[in-house]
């Protein structure tokens, strides 16, 4: 009669060790692969670099316009920068001058 009875209990402990091994499973999977898991950290490490270089890109260019306005200020524009816009806007250059635009 003793048998009998183990056999119940070894089955409800294997059945909980399934499930067990069945949420550590799925609790691994939601770790590599969640929304904010190794895959998605990855993912997001990468969205960050592209968006470092890019804000450095935009910074640059944004210095460049404010000296361009710091130069054209409305009290003192530099003579330099004011000939360079009249010629290139206005299309005002004599036939023997040469004009280099350097960047």
């Amino acid at each position: 009669m003793r048998h009998t009875r183990e056999q119940p209990i070894l089955a409800r402990e294997t059945v909980i060790r399934g499930l067990a091994l069945c949420f550590l499973l799925v609790t691994l999977a939601w770790v590599v692969a969640g929304p904010s898991g190794l895959l998605a950290w990855g993912e997001a490490r990468q969205s960050l670099e592209q968006r470092q270089a890019e804000i450095i890109r935009l910074t640059k260019a944004r210095d460049e316009w404010r000296n361009r306005v710091a130069l054209l200020d409305q009290r003192a524009p530099d003579p330099d920068l004011s000939s360079e816009l009249l010629r290139k806007n206005l299309n005002v250059a004599h036939p023997d001058e040469v004009i280099m635009i350097v960047r």
